[in-house]
């Protein structure tokens, strides 16, 4: 792929301040910008903040027109707080967004990454194999999301640090020579600590794709590495789905969410059972008759070794 990150001018630090909370927010925005490099993930993965994969943020919606949201809180899990301006995001979206910052990784967050839209295209897998389809709908279609994302604004509060800013710096394009230009703001950094992000399968993601909702699921449970059981309704609000917003009435809401359920939830959930065995990984589910959902998953490397350590805390006497 047609790749380069150059470096740009870092933004210039705050003016003092003496409120107690503009301290802490300047601390956390100096550790992260000191070394504003993220995780060195591997090609087959998408590295993503657990509370992005635990949020409507990037939402399991259907296409057609998108509703402007102003500082709205968006649906999250506990210990995870979100506000966002901007059109809502779908699950294409976020494809994009962990494209770029798939290629951030390979320099520094605030660095200019020049890139082909062909070459970020085939990156996302469209046009076929090897791209060989990509046309003009695929490079207009590029050019709305990353001029989207970088219209936004969003605030993730994750555990005790906070991002604020957009989910894309800066976004434009050399008509000349045929050159897109992104950049990622390095406070992004705050959002990527340790066991605050989750290596996502790139081959089930992608393998999902068009089945928006199973897109979310899979990146939903991929931040869990013993998942708890949670109520249908629960990750019915998490994924931001739209069913049901018109209802007037308490049982016309759970007879959408029943519906939900059954038209939505459980072919979405075979379909990432599915594409999660063609890749050799165990993932299997159940929704008892209390509409609790329980779902049993192939930890990554990475959460074996978490639960590993959790458990020999609890041998010794630690929790």
């Amino acid at each position: 792929m047609d790749v380069a990150i150059l470096s740009a001018a870092r933004l210039a630090p705050s003016s003092a301040s003496s409120d107690p909370l503009e301290v802490i927010r300047r601390r956390h925005a100096e550790r992260a910008t000191a070394d504003p490099q993220l995780p060195l993930w591997p090609e087959s993965t998408r590295g993503v903040p657990n509370g992005v994969l635990r949020s409507a943020l990037f939402g399991a919606i259907k296409r057609g027109k998108r509703r402007y949201m102003e500082r709205e809180p968006v649906a999250s899990v506990e210990g995870t707080t979100i506000r966002y301006t901007g059109p809502r995001l779908d699950q294409s979206d976020l494809d994009v967004w962990e494209g770029a910052l798939h290629l951030a990784r390979l320099g520094k967050l605030g660095d200019r990454i020049e890139f082909t839209e062909r070459g970020f295209l085939r990156l996302l897998g469209r046009g076929g194999p090897g791209g060989k389809n990509i046309g003009k709908s695929d490079r207009e279609w590029l050019r709305k999301v990353l001029a989207r994302l970088s219209a936004t604004d969003v605030e993730i509060k994750q555990g005790p640090y906070v991002y604020g800013g957009s989910l894309i710096d800066e976004y434009f394009r050399d008509e000349q020579c045929g050159k897109s230009i992104v950049i990622l703001n390095p406070r992004m950094k705050i959002i990527f600590n340790r066991d605050s992000w989750t290596q996502v399968s790139w081959a089930i993601r992608h393998a999902l794709r068009g089945h928006p909702l199973a897109q979310w699921l899979h990146g939903f449970y991929s931040t869990h590495a013993a998942p708890h059981p949670y109520k249908v309704e629960t990750l019915h609000r998490l994924c931001g789905s739209e069913t049901g917003e018109g209802s007037k009435t308490d049982a016309e809401r759970h007879k959408a969410i029943l519906g939900w359920r059954d038209d939505s939830l459980i072919p979405a959930m075979a379909a990432l059972e599915a594409a999660s065995r063609h890749v050799g990984q165990a993932f299997t589910w159940q929704i008892d008759r209390g509409g609790l959902v329980s779902i049993s998953r192939q930890p990554s490397a990475s959460q074996q070794r978490r639960l590993r350590a959790q458990a020999s805390g609890r041998r010794s006497g630690y929790k």
